[in-house]
């Protein structure tokens, strides 16, 4: 059987099954919808079976659609290795970086690739922000060149460069009771708690330091972004914890510090990468520039973001 399979349609395919629905897929490669229906519907004519099931707002892969997608998500890998590598034969001038980071990364990396696209004008960027479970998924398939994240997973095949101090603030309601009062962990005992989703690096370090600690923090919200706990946290629903960088790098009105012994949590934020993936130049070039820029920001600003 001669199947006749277009690389684009691949390429929408893969998307689709990668982000769930055609409206989301066209939105990301910036095409309409009915170009992507149309795309689909030739290729699953072309193989000859359906490739996914309609679920409610979510397309669900068919068998056939699931042996469609391995075989696609291996030849773009392939095909962004052949790119790497005449990107390599080229220098530096040209080339495309993929990069995914974790949600609350987003308070500083932009600002540091803003910087590399300034030293290296001729390559393109693509940036991924999502949740940790969701970049963690995108590390397992191998999706992207580099990854930055404040919990690396244990069981994956992963190099793991630490490359900024993430300290973890334990935040109250100005006019809080018990702000500018040096605490016991203990004191807190009654009060109630917001913090990250299950899962988050966050929430992963303040479950950590808890068990440590044999304290069982009250939770009255779990919420899934730095600003909501802050929000709600200025409105008096409870204390939160959350990242310095957030704090820094918005209005943090409403909000003061408590001096708790054992806050800030002291955990890190890391370049990570797969050991499988293809480590090209620019790959190499984008991890010594961001070591150079906390380097710069450590000696000028105290090591302070």
């Amino acid at each position: 059987m001669s199947l006749h399979v277009t690389l684009r349609q691949l390429e929408l395919f893969k998307a689709v099954a990668e982000y769930g629905g055609i409206s989301e897929a066209a939105r990301r490669l910036h095409v309409t919808q009915p170009t992507v229906s149309m795309q689909l519907k030739a290729l699953a004519d072309s193989i000859g079976e359906p490739l996914f099931d309609n679920r409610g707002r979510k397309l669900v892969l068919t068998p056939a659609g699931n042996v469609l997608q391995r075989a696609a998500v291996d030849m773009f890998q392939r095909w962004e290795a052949v790119q790497a590598e005449l990107a390599d034969l080229r220098g530096l001038r040209q080339g495309r970086l993929r990069v995914a980071i974790v949600s609350t990364a987003k308070y500083f990396l932009p600002r540091w690739l803003g910087s590399f696209c300034q030293a290296y004008p001729g390559v393109e960027i693509a940036l991924e922000v999502a949740n940790r479970d969701r970049i963690l998924q995108r590390l397992g398939e191998q999706l992207d060149d580099v990854y930055i994240m404040s919990a690396p997973p244990q069981n994956m095949p992963i190099e793991q460069t630490p490359i900024l101090d993430n300290p973890l603030d334990l935040i109250a309601p100005t006019g809080h009771a018990l702000a500018g009062r040096q605490l016991l962990l203990g004191a807190l005992q009654d009060e109630p708690f917001i913090l990250r989703e299950p899962g988050s690096g966050t929430r992963i370090a303040c479950d950590q330091f808890f068990a440590g600690h044999d304290f069982a923090p009250r939770i009255r919200m779990e919420l899934g972004s730095n600003e909501a706990i802050k929000q709600a946290v200025a409105g008096g629903l409870g204390l939160g914890i959350v990242s310095r960088h957030a704090l820094a790098a918005a209005d943090a009105d409403g909000l003061v510090r408590l001096p708790v012994i054992g806050f800030p949590l002291q955990t890190r934020w890391h370049l990570v990468r797969h050991r499988k993936a293809y480590r090209s130049v620019l790959v190499d070039a984008f991890m010594r520039h961001l070591q150079t820029v906390v380097a710069d920001r450590a000696e000028g600003h105290g090591g302070s973001e």
